[in-house]
Protein backbone atom coordinates (compact mmCIF):
# COMPACT_ATOMS: atom_id res chain seq x y z
CA UNK A 1 0.00 0.00 0.00
CA UNK A 2 1.53 3.35 -1.13
CA UNK A 3 1.98 5.67 2.27
CA UNK A 4 -0.76 8.98 2.14
CA UNK A 5 -0.89 11.55 4.95
CA UNK A 6 -3.46 10.54 7.34
CA UNK A 7 -6.28 12.62 7.35
CA UNK A 8 -6.03 13.70 3.80
CA UNK A 9 -9.37 13.15 3.01
CA UNK A 10 -10.71 14.56 7.08
CA UNK A 11 -14.10 16.12 6.65
CA UNK A 12 -15.11 14.50 2.94
CA UNK A 13 -17.42 12.48 1.78
CA UNK A 14 -17.42 9.46 -0.52
CA UNK A 15 -20.20 7.36 -1.93
CA UNK A 16 -19.20 3.81 -3.14
CA UNK A 17 -21.81 1.93 -5.83
CA UNK A 18 -21.11 -1.60 -5.52
CA UNK A 19 -18.68 -0.99 -2.49
CA UNK A 20 -19.52 -3.84 -0.50
CA UNK A 21 -16.90 -6.12 -1.82
CA UNK A 22 -13.51 -6.18 -4.58
CA UNK A 23 -12.11 -3.39 -6.17
CA UNK A 24 -14.88 -1.08 -4.44
CA UNK A 25 -15.02 -2.30 -1.17
CA UNK A 26 -10.98 -1.44 -1.18
CA UNK A 27 -11.77 1.77 -2.39
CA UNK A 28 -14.38 2.44 0.86
CA UNK A 29 -12.14 1.31 3.15
CA UNK A 30 -9.27 3.58 2.13
CA UNK A 31 -11.27 6.34 2.26
CA UNK A 32 -12.62 5.93 5.51
CA UNK A 33 -8.84 4.92 6.55
CA UNK A 34 -7.88 8.78 5.62
CA UNK A 35 -10.73 10.18 7.13
CA UNK A 36 -13.94 10.31 5.03
CA UNK A 37 -16.98 9.42 6.12
CA UNK A 38 -18.05 6.49 3.81
CA UNK A 39 -21.45 5.29 2.21
CA UNK A 40 -21.18 1.96 0.60
CA UNK A 41 -24.39 0.66 -1.72
CA UNK A 42 -24.73 -2.80 -3.13
CA UNK A 43 -27.95 -4.62 -4.15
CA UNK A 44 -27.66 -7.01 -1.06
CA UNK A 45 -28.32 -5.26 2.31
CA UNK A 46 -27.05 -7.83 4.31
CA UNK A 47 -23.70 -6.95 2.58
CA UNK A 48 -23.89 -3.87 2.73
CA UNK A 49 -24.34 -3.73 6.04
CA UNK A 50 -21.50 -6.45 6.90
CA UNK A 51 -19.06 -4.23 4.65
CA UNK A 52 -20.08 -0.77 6.30
CA UNK A 53 -19.35 -2.92 9.79
CA UNK A 54 -16.09 -3.80 8.42
CA UNK A 55 -15.47 0.16 7.61
CA UNK A 56 -16.19 1.32 10.84
CA UNK A 57 -18.66 4.01 12.69
CA UNK A 58 -18.19 6.31 9.74
CA UNK A 59 -19.94 4.11 7.26
CA UNK A 60 -23.22 3.53 6.60
CA UNK A 61 -24.75 0.65 4.03
CA UNK A 62 -27.36 0.93 1.93
CA UNK A 63 -29.20 -1.30 -0.34
CA UNK A 64 -30.07 0.02 -4.03
CA UNK A 65 -29.79 -1.56 -7.30
CA UNK A 66 -27.82 0.94 -10.06
CA UNK A 67 -30.13 0.19 -12.70
CA UNK A 68 -33.65 1.81 -10.99
CA UNK A 69 -33.18 5.36 -10.83
CA UNK A 70 -34.84 5.94 -8.09
CA UNK A 71 -33.28 3.50 -6.07
CA UNK A 72 -29.88 4.46 -6.75
CA UNK A 73 -31.09 8.04 -6.11
CA UNK A 74 -32.60 7.53 -2.73
CA UNK A 75 -28.96 5.88 -1.76
CA UNK A 76 -27.44 9.14 -2.77
CA UNK A 77 -30.14 11.32 -0.77
CA UNK A 78 -29.69 9.42 2.61
CA UNK A 79 -25.96 9.32 2.38
CA UNK A 80 -26.07 13.41 2.00
CA UNK A 81 -28.74 13.11 4.33
CA UNK A 82 -26.73 11.43 7.21
CA UNK A 83 -23.08 12.93 6.04
CA UNK A 84 -23.44 16.29 4.26
CA UNK A 85 -22.28 16.88 0.44
CA UNK A 86 -20.91 14.56 -1.28
CA UNK A 87 -16.94 15.01 -2.46
CA UNK A 88 -15.95 11.60 -3.96
CA UNK A 89 -18.71 9.47 -5.64
CA UNK A 90 -17.43 6.37 -7.41
CA UNK A 91 -19.58 4.14 -10.10
CA UNK A 92 -18.27 0.56 -9.56
CA UNK A 93 -21.34 -1.85 -9.80
CA UNK A 94 -20.46 -4.32 -12.64
CA UNK A 95 -21.32 -7.83 -13.59
CA UNK A 96 -19.42 -10.15 -16.20
CA UNK A 97 -19.07 -13.82 -17.57
CA UNK A 98 -17.26 -15.56 -20.14
CA UNK A 99 -20.02 -16.81 -23.14
CA UNK A 100 -19.51 -16.33 -26.73
CA UNK A 101 -22.01 -14.13 -28.75
CA UNK A 102 -24.01 -16.94 -30.32
CA UNK A 103 -24.20 -18.52 -26.84
CA UNK A 104 -25.79 -15.52 -25.44
CA UNK A 105 -29.28 -14.25 -24.72
CA UNK A 106 -30.47 -10.68 -25.61
CA UNK A 107 -31.45 -11.18 -22.08
CA UNK A 108 -27.95 -11.81 -21.13
CA UNK A 109 -26.15 -9.26 -23.11
CA UNK A 110 -28.71 -6.70 -21.69
CA UNK A 111 -28.09 -7.23 -18.04
CA UNK A 112 -24.57 -6.85 -18.19
CA UNK A 113 -25.06 -3.23 -20.10
CA UNK A 114 -27.52 -2.38 -17.34
CA UNK A 115 -25.93 -2.65 -14.47
CA UNK A 116 -22.30 -1.59 -16.01
CA UNK A 117 -23.30 1.44 -18.10
CA UNK A 118 -27.21 3.08 -17.38
CA UNK A 119 -25.62 1.77 -13.43
CA UNK A 120 -22.60 4.65 -14.22
CA UNK A 121 -24.84 6.94 -15.92
CA UNK A 122 -27.97 6.89 -12.94
CA UNK A 123 -25.47 6.85 -10.31
CA UNK A 124 -23.18 10.00 -12.13
CA UNK A 125 -26.54 11.47 -13.13
CA UNK A 126 -28.50 11.09 -9.32
CA UNK A 127 -25.34 12.34 -7.56
CA UNK A 128 -25.10 15.33 -9.27
CA UNK A 129 -26.87 17.96 -7.43
CA UNK A 130 -26.02 16.32 -4.40
CA UNK A 131 -22.08 17.43 -4.39
CA UNK A 132 -20.28 19.39 -3.06
CA UNK A 133 -17.80 21.20 -5.05
CA UNK A 134 -15.35 20.89 -6.57
CA UNK A 135 -15.78 17.15 -6.41
CA UNK A 136 -14.20 14.35 -8.01
CA UNK A 137 -16.39 11.36 -9.66
CA UNK A 138 -15.03 8.28 -10.83
CA UNK A 139 -16.23 4.85 -12.81
CA UNK A 140 -14.28 1.87 -12.71
CA UNK A 141 -14.39 0.66 -16.31
CA UNK A 142 -11.80 -2.00 -17.84
CA UNK A 143 -9.79 -2.81 -20.79
CA UNK A 144 -12.27 -4.62 -22.82
CA UNK A 145 -13.46 -0.82 -23.46
CA UNK A 146 -10.77 -0.28 -25.41
CA UNK A 147 -9.40 -3.74 -26.79
CA UNK A 148 -12.30 -6.12 -28.50
CA UNK A 149 -12.04 -9.78 -26.36
CA UNK A 150 -13.41 -12.67 -27.47
CA UNK A 151 -16.18 -14.08 -25.08
CA UNK A 152 -17.06 -10.56 -23.70
CA UNK A 153 -18.77 -8.90 -26.60
CA UNK A 154 -21.28 -7.68 -22.96
CA UNK A 155 -18.07 -6.44 -21.30
CA UNK A 156 -16.38 -4.91 -24.24
CA UNK A 157 -19.99 -2.75 -25.55
CA UNK A 158 -20.60 -1.88 -21.53
CA UNK A 159 -17.30 -0.37 -20.91
CA UNK A 160 -17.01 0.94 -24.53
CA UNK A 161 -19.93 3.12 -23.14
CA UNK A 162 -18.98 3.67 -19.64
CA UNK A 163 -15.48 5.51 -21.38
CA UNK A 164 -17.65 7.57 -23.39
CA UNK A 165 -19.89 8.54 -20.26
CA UNK A 166 -16.87 9.57 -18.74
CA UNK A 167 -15.25 11.99 -21.32
CA UNK A 168 -18.47 13.43 -21.81
CA UNK A 169 -19.68 14.59 -18.13
CA UNK A 170 -15.77 15.46 -18.09
CA UNK A 171 -17.14 17.94 -20.95
CA UNK A 172 -20.24 18.79 -19.25
CA UNK A 173 -19.91 19.11 -15.85
CA UNK A 174 -16.36 20.72 -15.97
CA UNK A 175 -14.56 22.49 -14.02
CA UNK A 176 -16.76 22.03 -10.66
CA UNK A 177 -16.52 17.93 -11.01
CA UNK A 178 -14.08 16.26 -12.39
CA UNK A 179 -14.84 12.68 -14.06
CA UNK A 180 -12.27 10.15 -14.65
CA UNK A 181 -11.93 6.40 -14.79
CA UNK A 182 -9.96 3.58 -13.47
CA UNK A 183 -9.39 0.83 -15.58
CA UNK A 184 -7.92 -2.25 -13.40
CA UNK A 185 -6.02 -5.04 -14.73
CA UNK A 186 -5.88 -8.77 -13.02
CA UNK A 187 -6.65 -8.30 -9.54
CA UNK A 188 -5.97 -10.70 -7.20
CA UNK A 189 -8.69 -11.48 -4.34
CA UNK A 190 -12.04 -10.41 -7.00
CA UNK A 191 -14.96 -11.93 -8.04
CA UNK A 192 -14.28 -11.53 -11.44
CA UNK A 193 -11.25 -12.58 -12.14
CA UNK A 194 -12.05 -15.71 -10.32
CA UNK A 195 -15.13 -15.63 -12.77
CA UNK A 196 -12.66 -14.92 -16.00
CA UNK A 197 -9.29 -17.09 -14.65
CA UNK A 198 -11.01 -19.84 -12.55
CA UNK A 199 -7.70 -22.11 -12.69
CA UNK A 200 -4.18 -21.87 -12.27
CA UNK A 201 -3.18 -22.79 -15.67
CA UNK A 202 -5.78 -20.05 -17.02
CA UNK A 203 -3.88 -17.51 -14.24
CA UNK A 204 -0.81 -18.56 -15.52
CA UNK A 205 -2.09 -17.57 -19.33
CA UNK A 206 -2.78 -14.42 -17.97
CA UNK A 207 0.07 -13.35 -15.89
CA UNK A 208 2.60 -14.26 -19.05
CA UNK A 209 0.82 -11.70 -21.54
CA UNK A 210 1.11 -8.84 -18.57
CA UNK A 211 4.21 -6.53 -19.07
CA UNK A 212 4.32 -6.40 -14.99
CA UNK A 213 4.11 -10.38 -14.96
CA UNK A 214 1.57 -10.44 -11.96
CA UNK A 215 -1.65 -9.60 -11.11
CA UNK A 216 -2.44 -6.57 -9.28
CA UNK A 217 -3.78 -5.86 -5.86
CA UNK A 218 -6.65 -4.13 -4.58
CA UNK A 219 -4.46 -1.70 -2.52
CA UNK A 220 -2.95 -1.02 -5.72
CA UNK A 221 -6.30 0.28 -7.19
CA UNK A 222 -7.26 2.32 -4.05
CA UNK A 223 -3.79 4.17 -4.26
CA UNK A 224 -5.17 5.40 -7.99
CA UNK A 225 -8.88 6.36 -6.60
CA UNK A 226 -6.62 8.33 -3.68
CA UNK A 227 -4.79 10.09 -5.88
CA UNK A 228 -7.40 10.49 -8.21
CA UNK A 229 -9.84 12.19 -5.51
CA UNK A 230 -6.77 14.24 -3.86
CA UNK A 231 -5.78 17.89 -4.96
CA UNK A 232 -2.73 16.50 -6.78
CA UNK A 233 -5.17 15.64 -9.44
CA UNK A 234 -7.00 19.05 -9.21
CA UNK A 235 -6.21 19.40 -13.26
CA UNK A 236 -6.71 15.94 -14.12
CA UNK A 237 -10.38 15.21 -15.54
CA UNK A 238 -12.08 13.23 -18.51
CA UNK A 239 -8.73 10.86 -17.81
CA UNK A 240 -8.89 6.89 -17.89
CA UNK A 241 -5.84 5.45 -15.94
CA UNK A 242 -4.73 2.43 -16.54
CA UNK A 243 -3.70 0.28 -13.57
CA UNK A 244 -2.94 -2.87 -15.02
CA UNK A 245 0.56 -3.68 -14.96
CA UNK A 246 0.95 -3.00 -18.88
CA UNK A 247 -1.74 -5.37 -19.71
CA UNK A 248 -2.96 -2.33 -22.17
CA UNK A 249 -0.17 -1.55 -23.85
CA UNK A 250 0.47 -4.70 -25.61
CA UNK A 251 0.79 -9.12 -25.49
CA UNK A 252 4.27 -9.48 -23.34
CA UNK A 253 4.04 -12.88 -24.67
CA UNK A 254 4.92 -12.71 -28.10
CA UNK A 255 8.30 -11.12 -26.38
CA UNK A 256 8.83 -14.75 -26.50
CA UNK A 257 8.24 -14.96 -30.20
CA UNK A 258 10.14 -11.64 -30.84
CA UNK A 259 13.48 -13.06 -28.58
CA UNK A 260 12.93 -16.12 -30.99
CA UNK A 261 13.92 -13.91 -34.11
CA UNK A 262 16.55 -11.73 -32.92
Amino acid sequence: MTTFRDGLFDGKVAFVAGGTSGINLGIARRFAALGAKVAVCGRDPEKAARAAGEIGTDALGMSADVRDYGAIRGALEQARSDFGPLDFVVAGAAGNFLAPALGMSANAFKTVVDIDLLGTFNTFRACHDLLNTPASLIAITAGQAEQAMALQIHACAAKAGVNQVIRTLAIEWGPDVRVNGISPGPIDGTEGMARLAPNPEMRAAHEHRIPAKRWGEIDEIADAATFLCSSAASYITGTILDVDGGSSVGDAGRMDIAKGLA
